[in-house]
């Protein structure tokens, strides 16, 4: 038995086609709500007030809002029988063993990109001066050639490592999910993937254009009409729902996004399962 890709794209238009209606409100709740809120208590003009307290306190509550969201669709999407009210707690529950795992992968992140500042760092290179150049080119101070090709070939291979990585680790949340795992999610979702590595790779990548294209298109031509319409002086509340119109476009992606996720994690669970049942060693 192998897995395959579009096997896993019908089973998530089954799902999509009889339990959307369910995963409206966890969408809503967990990847609109958070434009809503930014919308209703930001500050109407920018500045350094609007990422006070209550901007920390929304990226927060957007956080966890979302990651509920994602498990609470998954949940719906792994189990048909799973009601509502069931798909809510098991996002609660799991919650927390989420969080570790997310944590853990923020900090690898981090130290991954420290690399880059140890290297800027010991090259002697102009860190205020970089800051004060605000991302224009021609003020950034200059580096060396080998700490320049040093970065150049350490962001390249990066890039690799990450889309390895997004695909391996795409089923790790549904682990945490349905088999209540830890850390112990990141080497099951490795061996989920085997063998699926470059076709998730392409998926992703698929998907990324998509979504990137539909919510360029809806806020660009949104944001055009509603400044036209609200007029110059009230610019930014034009951006923000703008925003908030392609936060309903993202919502829709990535609600489709966790149902495929849920349904590969089902499909190959299933197959590894199968194999062990029959004995024959995984590939």
């Amino acid at each position: 038995m192998t897995v395959r890709i579009g096997t896993v794209w019908d089973s998530t238009q089954q799902v999509l086609a009889g339990r959307a209606g369910m995963m409206a409100p966890f969408a809503l709740i967990g990847f609109v709500l958070p434009g809503v809120l930014q919308i209703l208590l930001l500050p109407s003009s920018p500045g350094p007030s609007g990422m006070g307290v209550t901007g920390l306190g929304l990226v927060i509550l957007s956080m966890l809002l979302g990651i509920w969201a994602q498990l609470a669709i998954m949940a719906l999407a792994t189990h048909p029988a799973t009601t509502s009210a069931e798909a809510s707690r098991a996002g609660l529950r799991r919650l927390g063993p989420v969080l570790g795992v997310a944590l853990v992968i923020g900090l690898v992140l981090a130290l991954a990109v420290l690399v880059v500042v140890v290297v800027l760092g010991l090259s002697h290179f102009n860190f205020a001066a970089a800051m004060a150049a605000k991302g224009d080119p021609s003020k950034l101070p200059p580096m060396s050639g080998g700490t320049a090709l040093f970065l150049v070939l350490y962001v390249l291979t990066m890039i690799v490592v990450s889309l390895w990585l997004a695909a391996r680790l795409m089923l790790m949340y549904a682990v945490v999910l349905n088999e209540r795992r830890g850390l112990g999610a990141i080497r099951r979702s490795i061996a989920l993937t085997r063998g699926l590595t470059w076709r998730l790779i392409g998926v992703l990548l698929l998907f990324g254009v998509v979504m990137l294209v539909a919510m360029m298109a809806v806020q660009g031509v949104s944001g055009a009409v509603l400044r036209l319409l609200l007029g110059a002086d009230q610019a930014l509340t034009a951006v923000r729902l703008a925003g908030l119109l392609g936060s309903l476009v993202s919502a829709g992606f990535m609600t489709l996004a966790y149902v495929f996720v849920a349904r590969l994690y089902v499909a190959t669970a299933g197959e590894q399962a199968h194999r062990e049942e029959v004995g024959s060693p995984s590939l």
